[in-house]
């Protein structure tokens, strides 16, 4: 049966876009957006905000920019390195190799707080995280539109961007080209925690169940399946 996986091709580009979080220089508008994220579970229903994002390289960086619709930004995690996904967040996921294992995880909230680690197998086949990865050259930045936890106005949404160095993800490929070449494909998944909210006394709290949303969908309640990731062209 053929590869049913979305794929997108990244964009080529001569100059690098500044890492400001704001995916208003121009070199972003040659990209493609991926398609809009849908649930995790394939099952047909429309997330209630849409996300989307856009990828591009050149000889040193992947670039990846995200944007996330939300009419109430808020967010509390400030620590780096802890459990991102129990609030709202945006992810990626890597295997360049397309092996399953050895993959490299990113997320990042809108305080810009990130979080990265290393799976040298899926949780399901008894993996445990290395953590933190901490790629020593990425680069991140977030922009709001609109007001960080303030939930008496309506916000826009939010938007990141991202750089991971050719030279730091050289260790989740092995046996491959890093920088990658021209027809090269790698296993990549996109994903977007959301968890609803009440406000309680002007402030936010955090609902009992998230929402997973995701470019490529699982079928299932678990990110970490690498074979049902979508496929990133170069």
């Amino acid at each position: 049966m053929p590869d049913q996986s979305p794929r997108y091709k990244a964009h080529r580009v001569s100059t690098p876009p500044p890492i400001d979080g704001t995916l208003s220089h121009p070199v972003w508008a040659e990209a493609p957006w991926t398609s809009d994220f849908v649930d995790i579970r394939g099952d047909g229903s429309v997330p209630r905000f849409r996300t989307r994002a856009k990828l591009l390289y050149d000889d040193t960086h992947l670039y990846v920019g995200g944007e996330l619709e939300e009419p109430h930004v808020w967010s509390t995690m400030t620590e780096r390195n802890t459990f991102l996904y129990e609030e709202n967040n945006f992810e990626l996921f890597l295997d360049p190799d397309g092996d399953g294992l050895n993959y490299y995880e990113f997320e990042i909230n809108p305080l810009g707080t990130i979080w990265e680690l290393t799976l040298p197998k899926p949780y399901a086949e008894g993996g445990v995280a290395v953590d933190p990865t901490n790629l020593p050259g990425l680069r991140s930045a977030v922009q709001v539109n609109g007001t960080l936890n303030d939930p008496s106005d309506t916000d826009t949404g939010w938007t990141v961007e991202f750089s991971l160095p050719w030279s730091d993800l050289a260790q989740f490929n092995e046996g491959g080209a890093t920088p990658p070449q021209p027809g090269d494909e790698w296993r990549m998944n996109l994903m977007r925690c959301q968890w609803p909210h009440e406000v309680v006394d002007g402030a936010y709290r955090k609902g009992e169940e998230s929402d997973f949303w995701v470019w490529s969908p699982q079928y299932v309640v678990d990110m970490h399946r690498p074979a049902t990731w979508g496929v990133l062209q170069f």
